[in-house]
């Protein structure tokens, strides 16, 4: 019993260190502890302001303010702690480059970073918001545009709202969906268009994503919608304004809510995770289906793309990470260590080992790449091409190193090797997936083009930009010759177009309108679309195929990692150069300092108790 005894207490031991093949990870000691509550200075409080009834209400900081038992709020009925940073500028060296921003139950906190050389000073926020009748759940800053005098930030609430604003200046507030006409359900990601001043997508609970322009209004009425675009499991809606007005574009992707998305390295697409259990890859200029994947069961949490836009990681309900290849569009891998849902994946830039080599080469024509109607099959010739160039090397080559975080309170590091990535023998007993879905995708339709130059909002969103200095992908490449042809603007260019045999919807079509539904027969009549009812994904008859093949049928990948790091859920993971930074639910948010970073700097570790 006493061994017993022991080794449960081993198990429940809460880990300051780990080892890899690189070294040991430490966490820092805590070298200078503050607490949020009385005695905090409130010079550095913001102004008192109220954006309206319904809207977040910003207050000075309050001292003592409970956010534990005392004020009924416990950390399971609280919005997960989330983490942003921001990389200034400075043109001294020795002024502290980062930002960093975290929420804590109803509070906001904006800080300067200093990595592992000194704990920040929580005395001394740049910023602190309290909020009334609503909490932050995501922030987001805007790193094309920061700045040591300035630093865009948007932050989304429980209650629909997002607000904007700039923690240096002070002054720059603005709310969208205030009285939350636009969508009730709370905000569950948000980000801005990469390389983009004014642009940001923000998702919803309801499984809504809409496209903003701080530089826009969100008008006094529900905004009404045009059809721009419709296919498996997804809707595209243009605003319908004589004046330019918020949302610019609204998405309906899946069932159920939309958790997480996020772009491509270099910005071209735009990848989906929803509590319907799929992965949805679009191009997001064209708003074309690239791609999809569904979980073993449950939800997707999660997702992150790989530094080189090769690989997709997801995470959710089903305890597991998976690996999706963008380029083959099929489940690589799968890596079982935690025991509860997965919350964050994210990739390890900085030990991940990537070859530099000639980019892929696919066999297959164009039009056989990006064609939505056979994004489900796998690309065997592709596949085989890039087995030839690589069964000749004598060791791996090829590392990705991708890190996750759960509710089990684990954190787990893996590693993604070549021999997993470029098998010799490939796996071939997932059968493709025939007559099931693939077969049953039409292309999604747009009554003519989506990509046609005629106005009919007078919004339009300014073409991206390359974004990144990541490695060259054929896709990338392919598609941006497959969307734009010659004689055709591209959609991020023209204004956006209603439908040519569709000009206007009865305002309560939109009530009628049902997800999983493919557009079928259009008829002018009485200006409505009729619109086909199709099943739902028959998860049984996907079980098994390419889209979400059999736990036998890929490789079951082990964590190099795994270790118990807090007591309660964990909900943040980032990778720095000289640190991995972790925070749980109970507002403990911690920094490890990676191999040989720590010998001559204090430790740091930030504890904010509800």
């Amino acid at each position: 019993m006493a061994a017993d005894g022991g080794g449960l207490k081993e198990l429940n031991e809460i880990k300051s260190q780990f080892r890899t093949r690189e070294g040991f990870y430490r966490l820092l000691t805590l070298s200078e502890s503050r607490r949020v509550g009385p005695g905090l200075p409130t010079s550095t409080a913001p102004t008192s302001t109220t954006p309206g009834s319904g809207g977040p209400t910003v207050v000075p900081s309050v001292p003592g303010v409970p956010l534990g038992p005392a004020s009924g709020l416990s950390s399971g009925s609280l919005p997960p702690v989330r983490v942003s940073m921001v990389k200034l500028q400075p043109e001294d060296d020795r002024e502290e480059a980062e930002r960093v921003c975290f929420n804590i139950g109803r509070e906001l906190y904006f800080y300067t970073y200093k990595g592992i050389k000194k704990a920040v000073d929580l005395n001394k926020p740049i910023d602190k918001r309290i909020y009334k009748g609503t909490q932050p759940t995501c922030h987001d800053f805007n790193q094309f545009t920061a700045s040591l005098e300035s630093v865009s930030l948007l932050v989304g609430f429980s209650a629909g709202q997002v607000q904007f604003l700039d923690p240096i200046k002070k002054e720059t507030s603005k709310l969208f969906n205030e009285e939350r006409l636009i969508d009730k359900m709370k905000v569950t990601c948000l980000k801005w268009i990469p390389e983009s001043e004014n642009l940001f997508l923000v998702s919803h609970a309801s499984g809504n994503l809409y496209l903003y322009n701080t530089e826009h209004s969100c008008g006094t009425a529900s905004p009404q919608y045009t059809l721009l675009k419709q296919g498996e499991g997804f809707t595209v809606y243009a605003c319908k304004s004589k004046t330019a007005r918020n949302p610019v574009v609204k998405w309906t992707i899946g069932e159920g809510a939309l958790n997480e998305f996020a772009f491509s390295p270099d910005g071209r697409y735009l990848a989906c995770v929803g509590q319907d259990g799929c992965l949805r890859i679009f191009h997001f200029d064209s708003m074309e289906l690239q791609g999809m994947m569904k979980s073993y069961f449950g939800g997707l949490i999660c997702i992150c793309w790989s530094p080189d836009g090769r690989y997709i990681v997801t995470g959710g309900e089903d305890d597991l990470v998976t690996v999706w290849s963008f380029s083959e569009c099929r489940v690589i891998a799968r890596g079982h260590g935690h025991k509860s849902w997965v919350n964050v994946v994210a990739f390890d830039p900085f030990t991940s080992s990537i070859e530099e080599d000639e980019p892929m080469e696919f066999s297959g024509s164009e039009e056989d790449l990006h064609d939505p109607v056979h994004f489900g099959r796998v690309r065997t010739s592709s596949t085989l091409s890039r087995l030839s160039k690589h069964s000749s090397k004598s060791g791996p080559s090829v590392t990705y190193r991708f890190g996750s975080v759960g509710q089990d309170t684990q954190f787990c590091l893996w590693d993604l090797t070549e021999d997993v990535l470029y098998p010799h023998q490939p796996l071939s007993r997932a059968r493709t997936l025939t007559n099931t879905f693939s077969t049953g995708i039409p292309p999604s339709v747009s009554g003519g083009s989506n990509l046609a130059t005629e106005p009919s909002t007078g919004n339009a969103i300014p073409r991206s930009l390359s974004r990144s200095n990541s490695l060259p992908h054929p896709a990338v490449t392919n598609t941006s010759k497959s969307h734009v042809s010659d004689g055709v603007v591209p959609f991020s260019i023209g204004k956006f177009a209603t439908l040519t045999l569709q000009e206007r919807k009865d305002k309560n079509a939109d009530k009628e309108h049902k997800r999983y539904h493919s557009l079928g027969n259009i008829s002018k009549s009485n200006d409505k679309i009729n619109i086909m009812s199709k099943p739902k994904l028959d998860t049984t008859r996907i079980l098994g195929t390419t889209l979400c093949p059999r736990m036998d049928e890929v490789p079951l990948l082990e964590p190099l990692v795994c270790k118990k790091i807090a007591h309660e859920r964990l909900t943040v993971l980032m990778f720095l150069e000289d640190c991995i930074i972790t925070a749980c639910q109970e507002g403990l948010i911690c920094t490890w300092a990676r191999p040989g970073k720590a010998v001559s700097y204090l430790l740091q570790s930030l504890k904010l108790p509800l």
